[in-house]
């Protein structure tokens, strides 16, 4: 193989890295990986830079032996590479490059005081998990580190600087950690203007300006390999200096090129232990605390609805029943098992016969719950049976994405046209891709390649830097080269399938103070 028409994406996920090498036809070529977690210290859910630092070398190290043991060569050279991670939290660092306070993440619920006093400033709903939100409640703390301040970074950017020497993010990236102008493709002027005043009149020794690294739409050039960033990712000295790097990426933007979701009016769900979605909106919404608002990789606005609970809950009633099955000297496979009670949700009734379950293992800050209790309720007069049971769990774990999304199309009017769903949610063929269709009411296809994830994507938009032809859209490139010939499905949920999951959704917003009441008396 010629590696010089090869990619690279790694990607610095929540629990593991992982890295990917596509070939020229965009084909996973070799992988490696380095399973690691974040730990709670003094408060704070982070990593060390050890813990980046060693994670990254050893996820590389895993695919060079891989690319040995099937190629037969070193690895010392591929055409383009890619680094993302997950998104937002804060790395604070002084002039010299020493960081300053260890590594927040996303994970971290630390900065309510200051998410809530720039959501009102900018007019723009400010996450607590975005750097901005890091940064600002940093300030309104007087912690003495900030008057030390020279820039601020999210992992997938330091790690591309520790390579390149450049600061620099992508533009799905770089929306993570300020609001983006999409017309600029880089950070809103105006919303940086009143954030500096709020911030340097608070004691804040820099203008956002300076803090922050400059943003890259996809496609361009980021910078290349040094000579030390080669020796850091492989102290063997194989891998030479020279390569070029594409815009770093968070794992939403990288997500949404695996899933070819970029263009305009299309989107993706991710659907496993939560649930997200991310919609490619023509303009902004209005400012709702249940909506995200980050950016593709080539800058377009989308609109993201996050919820914390989904499978948890139908895992639990498999395994009941996968409990019943053994008793009974039955030998049926967890996903025979699964197959068979989710594929019998598609006889159900449109609106699960009156059948009602909340499935909250925790809480869910779409609807204003800190704690979770699953529940499973019914009237005496409701159609109890097997299928119309586990329709009611299938659609349970997407009610609170679809009060989500009903703010996009029915209060805000944008459009959806396709919606690409991942994760394990759909691992059952036609199940849950149909009842997805009937929450959101458009068509649902299920991609094969979905499977790869984050590095997957990192290493199409390298492959999209390197080969895209003049004046080629991100989205064409994707379509035309990538997905053009890619195994996938599309379902369409009937009108009455549509129907019975709003009849649904009625009755579980009505009946909703069970969940509360639960909450309240069963600790």
């Amino acid at each position: 193989m010629d590696f010089r028409n090869t990619t690279l994406g790694l990607e610095l996920g929540s629990t593991r890295i992982k890295a990917v090498l596509l070939d020229e036809n965009h084909k996973i070529a070799a992988s490696g990986s380095h399973d690691w977690e974040n730990r709670l210290e003094n408060g704070i859910w982070t990593y060390t830079l050890d813990d980046i630092h060693t994670g990254v070398k050893d996820c590389f190290r895993a695919l060079a032996e891989d690319v040995s043991v099937k190629f037969g060569e070193p690895l010392t050279t591929v055409g383009a590479i890619g680094i993302s991670g997950m998104m937002h939290g804060y790395l604070a660092f002084d002039e010299n490059g020493e960081l300053l306070v260890p590594f927040r993440t996303w994970r971290n619920t630390i900065t309510g005081e200051a998410a809530e006093k720039l959501t009102a400033l900018l007019s723009f709903n400010i996450p607590q998990r975005w750097s901005i939100a890091h940064l600002a409640q940093a300030v309104l703390n007087g912690e003495e580190h900030v008057s030390r301040l020279h820039h601020i970074n999210t992992v997938a950017g330091y790690i591309h600087e520790l390579l390149t020497g450049v600061r620099v993010l992508g533009v799905g990236e770089a929306s993570g950690m300020f609001p983006i102008d999409s017309a600029a493709l880089t950070y809103d002027a105006g919303m940086m203007e009143k954030a500096d005043e709020f911030l340097t009149s608070r004691g804040c020794p820099k203008k956002l300006a300076e803090l922050l690294p400059g943003v890259l739409p996809a496609g361009e050039n980021a910078g290349y390999l040094t000579e030390a960033g080669a020796r850091f990712l492989d102290p063997s000295g194989n891998l030479k200096a020279g390569i070029p790097f594409c815009p770093p990426e968070g794992d939403a933007g990288t997500g949404m090129a695996a899933t070819d979701s970029v263009r305009l009016y299309t989107g993706n769900v991710s659907a496993g232990t939560s649930d997200f979605a991310m919609v490619v909106v023509d303009h902004l919404p209005g400012v709702h605390r249940e909506i995200d608002m980050v950016t593709t990789p080539d800058g377009l606005p989308v609109a993201m609805v996050h919820c914390n609970n989904c499978t948890s809950d139908i895992n639990a009633w498999v395994g009941l029943f996968g409990e019943f099955a053994r008793r009974a000297g039955l030998e049926i496979s967890k996903p025979a098992l699964y197959d068979l009670l989710l594929l019998s949700a598609l006889e159900g009734d449109a609106d699960c016969g009156g059948l009602l379950s909340y499935n909250y293992f925790s809480g869910e800050g779409i609807t204003d719950v800190n704690e979770g209790r699953p529940v499973f309720l019914r009237t005496p007069d409701a159609s109890f049976n097997l299928p119309n049971f586990m329709r009611t769990h299938l659609l349970s774990a997407l009610a609170t994405l679809k009060i989500g999304l009903d703010i996009l199309t029915e209060e805000e009017k944008l459009r959806i046209d396709r919606l690409y769903g991942h994760g394990g949610y759909f691992k059952t063929e036609v199940a849950g891709q149909r009842m997805l269709s009937a929450a959101a009411g458009v068509p649902v296809s299920v991609m094969k390649t979905a499977e790869s994830g984050g590095p997957y994507g990192m290493a199409l938009l390298a492959a999209y830097m390197l080969r895209r032809d003049e004046g080629e859209s991100l989205p064409d490139y994707l379509d035309n080269r990538v997905f053009a010939g890619a195994e996938s499905t599309t379902l369409m949920a009937t009108e009455e399938e549509i129907a019975g999951f709003n009849a649904f959704l009625t009755r579980y917003r009505a009946a909703f103070p069970v969940e509360t009441a639960a909450i309240e008396t069963l600790k």
